[in-house]
């Protein structure tokens, strides 16, 4: 599959300012140091495109990257253990459920979940959230390449049966240092954007 160009945009920090020009969004959601910035890179064939650290919390705004002059990825602040006060926590939080809840542009969410972990109470009220405003998602069980093939074989299953009561557009597995599944997830990014 041909990889989009790809460029940063901006990042929004309220939800006050607009975007121009105005194209359909893909959001990126998960936890803390889940590999939301690394799965973006991947899935764009850049290194550094999405900023990855190893301290948790340190995307804090809405960040847009423009695809092809054609849709944006936006990679959201991630929840949970981030090492940051709860107040800009909170802050995130408010800032997120906006966006999630008004965007007029966005066409589906993918939530990253790792595998070796599944889904924890706060990914699952993402979940729960994002069926309750009838937006459109994929979930991506990322990092599979540290499972061993036995644990492949067994976690992987489980978490798809564990999740299938979401209803996800797609449940798929990705590995952001093997590029693993990237084909399958642009394939479910495109079903979203034609809907």
């Amino acid at each position: 599959m041909k990889i989009p160009e790809a460029k940063f945009i901006t990042s929004r920090a309220n939800l006050k300012t607009r975007i121009e020009p105005a194209l359909p969004e893909i959001a990126f959601g998960g936890r803390s140091n889940v590999g939301k910035s690394s799965l973006i890179n991947s899935l764009l064939n850049r290194r550094k495109l999405a900023l990855v650290s190893k301290k948790p919390g340190k995307t804090q705004l809405l960040n847009y990257f423009q695809i092809d002059d054609y849709f944006y990825f936006v990679d959201l602040p991630g929840y949970g253990f981030a090492r940051v006060s709860k107040a800009m926590r909170q802050n995130w939080g408010k800032l997120v459920e906006g966006y999630l809840r008004e965007s007029s542009e966005l066409r589906g969410v993918i939530v990253i979940l790792d595998s070796r972990r599944g889904a924890r109470e706060e990914d699952r009220e993402l979940l729960k959230w994002l069926q309750n405003y009838e937006r459109p998602f994929i979930i991506v069980l990322t990092k599979i390449d540290k499972l061993r093939p036995s644990e492949q074989r067994t976690i992987l299953p489980r978490l798809r049966q564990e999740l299938q009561p979401f209803n996800a557009t797609a449940i798929l597995t990705y590995s952001a240092s093997k590029n693993h599944g990237r084909d399958d997830l642009w394939e479910a990014i495109y079903r979203l954007l034609k809907k």
